[in-house]
């Protein structure tokens, strides 16, 4: 086989398992999101949500957000055992970790079985699922970006970045066949159960399909180079703190204006407009269509563009979007429910595409993984961590869910901001520079 056919075939390996692996994570944080939305909280929540279901939803989204505090953890523990032993053995624990957690939740008995212990059990298995979803990301990020050509790091950083809009059709399809097909007892029964008891053969293909993956070329320049025994972590913490600051601040607008498609929108349709839910997830899968569709092309565009261009383009259009897309919400048509979010993700994709890449072009490479999983674990907290919980605050206290569009444009700037603090980061040296050698050098014959 040519060099260049072997190559090739790599690549398509590496875009695969990079890809699998962020959708099936994904497919497990938004079963719970959109659940948590819909059922949850009276199976979990039950005595709260019959006395007071307004505090009760508050505190259901307060659980989505809660795992995105542990997040940082498993980026601090998932970088730091990147940069020093590689991108994917850890890759590969995340994705177990996720797997069995989620598969856990499917089997955990409810409030009515268990009492309290119910919901602190599901506490604890959220608490799992933000520590692994905190390392995922960038260790996915870095296996597409590392291996790519140097002028299409951004279409291959696109790859990791559209597991989130599949996540979403996965398990929001799948939600969507199953109310149709269960009564609505048999649902609450048991059918809920069903998506994330599925995660474990879903982890199983993401397996095997990361195993095959050769480890990221990047970070085999750095063991030759005995770069791996630093302490990444506290370079990272000393020297380079603006940059995770920046790339936290990038990423709050286009995480919380999705967490308002993952979980608010399916509650505020369904308990506040009246809704019908079936048509609703109808809406939001095709919705996760355009996100795939946008985010793939985001990635491409910062090839040619550049990404900082492309990031205030998808940026600007979530900006001017929102609060027209809030007065097609409010008139309760599902047609116009479906468009006002399809339009929504042309921002999000473009302002998500490009992300990967531009991260990675923010780090070296002997701190890289650490800094983009904190940096990126950080802004999840910012942006959508209690996203819904501050829609919902918002719309409880001033009636209006125009408040909940200023609320993300204002994030929205602050992100724009960041990106042009950054500036063009396209065409930067990914790989190991001499100096850092030398250094690595010296300080392993200290």
């Amino acid at each position: 086989m040519s060099s260049t056919a072997s190559r090739t075939q790599e690549e398509r390996r590496v875009l695969a398992g990079t890809l699998v692996g962020t959708t099936i994570e994904w497919y497990d944080f938004f079963i719970f999101a959109q659940l948590t939305a819909t059922l949850l909280t009276p199976l979990f929540l039950e005595p709260l949500g019959e006395a007071n279901p307004g505090v009760a939803q508050v505190l259901s989204f307060a659980m989505i957000g809660i795992s995105f505090f542990f997040r940082p953890l498993g980026a601090v523990v998932a970088g730091h055992l990147g940069d020093r032993y590689g991108r994917k053995r850890i890759l590969v624990l995340t994705l177990i970790l996720m797997g069995v957690a989620t598969a856990a939740i499917g089997l955990l008995p409810t409030y009515a079985s268990i009492g309290i212990a119910a919901p602190i059990l599901l506490v604890l298995l959220r608490v799992i699922q933000g520590f692994s979803a905190g390392g995922e990301w960038g260790g996915a990020a870095l296996m597409a970006v590392e291996h790519a050509p140097e002028h299409r790091r951004g279409y291959f950083g696109a790859y990791p970045q559209i597991g989130v809009p599949i996540g979403m059709i996965l398990a929001t399809g799948l939600l969507y066949i199953l109310r149709v097909a269960l009564s609505p007892e048999a649902f609450t029964a048991w059918g809920w159960r069903i998506p994330f008891l599925l995660s474990i053969a879903l982890i199983f293909v993401g397996y095997m399909i990361r195993r095959a993956v050769e480890e990221s070329p990047v970070f085999k320049q750095l063991s030759l180079r005995k770069a791996s025994e630093h302490t990444p972590l506290r370079e990272l913490m000393t020297g380079h703190t603006k940059q995770v600051l920046q790339a936290a601040l990038i990423f709050i607008s286009n995480n919380a204006a999705g967490y308002l498609v993952i979980a608010f929108f399916i509650s505020y349709t369904t308990k506040v407009l009246e809704m019908p839910l079936a048509p609703i997830l109808l809406a939001t899968t095709i919705g996760s269509v355009g996100w795939l569709i946008f985010t793939l092309v985001g990635g491409w565009l910062s090839d040619k563009i550049g990404r900082r261009n492309t990031f205030v383009i998808g940026y600007a259009l979530v900006f001017v979007w929102m609060i027209p897309m809030f007065l097609l919400v409010d008139t309760g048509n599902i047609v116009l429910y479906g468009v006002a979010i399809f339009v929504l993700t042309v921002g999000l994709g473009l302002s998500y595409g490009p992300q990967s890449a531009m991260y990675a072009e923010m780090f070296p490479a002997h701190i890289r993984y650490s800094g983009i999983s904190i940096g990126y674990a950080i802004g999840a907290i910012l942006g959508g961590a209690f996203a819904a919980t501050v829609a919902q605050i918002l719309l409880e206290t001033t009636g209006a869910s125009i408040s909940i569009a200023i609320y993300i444009m204002v994030l929205t700037v602050i992100s724009v901001a960041a990106v042009l603090w950054v500036g063009e980061t396209r065409g930067r040296n990914l790989h190991v520079e001499e100096v850092e050698g030398e250094q690595a050098g010296a300080a392993h014959l200290g």
